[in-house]
């Protein structure tokens, strides 16, 4: 996911998006420990995605700070 696909996104969408997708993340992450998944680079894909998205809520909750 793009950051602009992110930033496009409402902040209650996004929370739920993140929380959807951790928990998606600990599935693959268990499912890969009992059987090795066929594309292992979706699992650091995920989590590059998770950071983006808590990066741009990080920025939003800032900029309702300071204005």
């Amino acid at each position: 996911m793009k950051a602009s696909e992110i930033r496009e996104m409402s902040t209650k969408d996004l929370l739920e998006k993140v929380e959807q997708e951790k928990s998606q993340q600990i599935k693959m992450r268990l499912n890969h420990a009992i059987s090795p998944l066929e594309n292992t680079s979706r699992i650091k894909k995920l989590r590059k995605d998770i950071a983006r998205m808590l990066t741009i809520l990080h920025e939003r909750k800032i900029n309702e700070i300071n204005k």
